[in-house]
C-alpha cells in the first residue's frame, strides 16, 4: 500500500489537496479530525464517494456526513467529563492539581449506504463490532 500525505491548512488548500489525491490514484482517505476538516466534512465525504475512496476518520460526524467509517472517542462522553472539570474548577479546585484523563469510551461507526455507493464490502464480523451502523 502506498502512503501519501496531503495537507489542507486553510480553506483554499482543499481543492489542491483533492486534485493531488485524485492524481495519486489512492484507494483510501484518512481524514484527521480538526476544526477545519470538521466544517468541511460533507465536501470531503462527497469527494471520497465520487472517487470511490474508503474514507475513515476519528470522529463519527464524518461518517454521518457520508464517510465510510470512523473510530475514535465518544465526543459526548468527553464533553460530560469536561463539564465535570469546569465544575471542579468553579468550586475552587486548582487546574494544575486535577488529574489528566484520557478518553475511555470509543466508538466504531460504519456507513453501509456509503459502502454500497462505492462498492465496498464490510465483513460481517466488523459490522457486528460496530457501535452504530448507518443504513
Amino acid at each position: 500500500m502506498k502512503l501519501s500525505s496531503h495537507k489542507a491548512q486553510r480553506p483554499e488548500d482543499f481543492e489542491d489537496a483533492f486534485a493531488a489525491i485524485s492524481k495519486a490514484n489512492n484507494q483510501a482517505l484518512v481524514v484527521v479530525p480538526s476544526r477545519l476538516t470538521s466544517v468541511r466534512r460533507e465536501p470531503i465525504a462527497n469527494f471520497a464517494k465520487k472517487n470511490r475512496l474508503l474514507m475513515i476518520s476519528g470522529w463519527r460526524e464524518f461518517t454521518e456526513a457520508g464517510g465510510l467509517a470512523s473510530y475514535g472517542p465518544n465526543r459526548e462522553e468527553a464533553a460530560r467529563r469536561l463539564a465535570y472539570y469546569v465544575d471542579r474548577i468553579l468550586k475552587g479546585a486548582k487546574p494544575t492539581e486535577l488529574p489528566v484523563e484520557l478518553p475511555t469510551k470509543f466508538e466504531l461507526v460504519i456507513n453501509l449506504h456509503t459502502a454500497y455507493e462505492i462498492g465496498a464490502t464490510i465483513p460481517p464480523n466488523v459490522l457486528a463490532r460496530a457501535d452504530r451502523v448507518i443504513r
